[in-house]
């Protein structure tokens, strides 16, 4: 038995599944083509990183033909409008055509929005992908699931059409796929991205929520309402675990698995100064860490130093190793209480500064950085 439905453009054809099953594949995030900025002080970096994106989106692939999964669900920004190249457009879609069998639905977010001219407008990605192209909840049914999915118009999105959304009843699933931002407020640029409470998405009733726009994922959730995070890490400010859930869903039960895919990870580690004498004591401390050939990382210096720090030179200096960023987070080794009881330049600069600090009249991070800036200066 065959189900139709219908899209703006095209009829696509379920088979009705003997088991009655939904299993799927949920991604989001992907972002291809991502400038990378965060890995551009080490050389080529960002265009290792750009192929491993293409690795870990073929291993998705190859999955699903290796497990027959029967839908794939692309939750936003699969791609990076203002950067992604036709070649790897073209990429995407030739692997696309290897699972002919599998259904595939994207949500476009506000880094892949639906607009015109862009390659959701103008690329023919093939007979089983279907774009959302819509910011308004549209529904689409076969045997087994109803899906509902929506699309980005435009860069932002500041009222959310879920508030108002109403399923009706079904003896079917019901799965959403959406970029949005669980409880979201306004970006510095008074923006929001499809904002809505969690317990309201809840409240709505769906069976599954395949979401995307976080980069880090909530798998621990109980809601049903699932951010994967990005497939790969961007950066130092998406550290744990990258990858896709996996998913078999009925009417009356649900199963979740996350399968990590990032074969590279970044890590932050801090170093205490506090027994260092000089540059020359750190960058050799640094150096005689173990660290992992597949880790970026950052190294965050903590404690009491004895001597001045410059991060550039200290990074210049570990240049052939994989460590991305150094970040200066010491203070300067002064007893202030004894310096504020000299009387001399240096006690009488320390006690303005303290009292001031002691009245409310600055924050602890601007009294550092002035005794820093004013002792290092005398």
């Amino acid at each position: 038995m065959l189900t139709i439905f219908f899209t703006y453009d095209k009829i696509i054809k379920l088979k009705k599944k003997e088991d009655g099953k939904m299993r799927f594949v949920h991604i989001a995030d992907m972002h291809f083509d991502a400038p990378f900025t965060s890995l551009n002080s080490k050389e080529h970096l960002g265009d290792k990183r750009r192929l491993e994106q293409r690795s870990a989106f073929k291993r998705v692939i190859d999955y699903i033909k290796e497990n027959k999964i029967e839908y794939l669900l692309i939750a936003g920004d699969l791609y990076e409008h203002e950067y992604v190249r036709k070649s790897t457009i073209d990429y995407i879609a030739r692997l696309f055509r290897e699972i002919p069998e599998t259904k595939i639905f994207i949500s476009p977010g506000n880094h892949d929005p639906y607009i015109k001219n862009s390659y959701y407008d103008t690329y023919e990605f093939g007979d089983n992908v279907y774009i959302f192209r819509n910011p308004n909840i549209e529904r689409y049914e076969d045997e087994n699931v109803n899906i509902y999915g929506m699309a980005f118009n435009e860069f932002y999105m500041n009222t959310s059409p879920l508030e108002n959304t109403v399923l009706p009843f079904s003896n079917k699933p019901s799965v959403l796929i959406a970029h949005c931002d669980l409880n979201g407020s306004k970006d510095a640029e008074g923006f929001c991205y499809n904002p809505i409470l969690e317990s309201k998405l809840n409240s709505i009733g769906f069976d599954y929520c395949a979401i995307g726009h976080v980069h880090k994922n909530n798998i621990d959730n109980k809601n049903r309402i699932y951010y994967p995070g990005s497939t790969i890490s961007l950066g130092f400010d998406e550290l744990g675990n990258h990858g896709m859930i996996v998913g078999e869903i009925t009417k009356d039960k649900f199963n979740m698995t996350f399968i990590d895919l990032d074969e590279r990870s970044f890590e932050e580690l801090e170093i205490s100064v506090d027994d260092l004498q000089s540059k020359e004591d750190l960058i050799e401390k640094i150096l005689n860490y173990i660290y992992s050939e597949l880790t970026m990382y950052k190294i965050i210096l903590v404690g009491n130093r004895n001597f001045e720090i410059n991060t550039r030179e200290i990074l210049r200096a570990l240049e052939k190793t994989n460590i991305l960023k150094v970040k200066d987070k010491t203070k300067v080794n002064y007893d202030l209480e004894e310096l504020s009881k000299q009387n001399n330049l240096k006690g009488i600069f320390v006690k303005e500064v303290l009292d001031m600090y002691n009245k409310g009249l600055c924050t602890e991070e601007e009294y550092q950085k002035a005794i820093e800036i004013g002792l290092d200066a005398m």
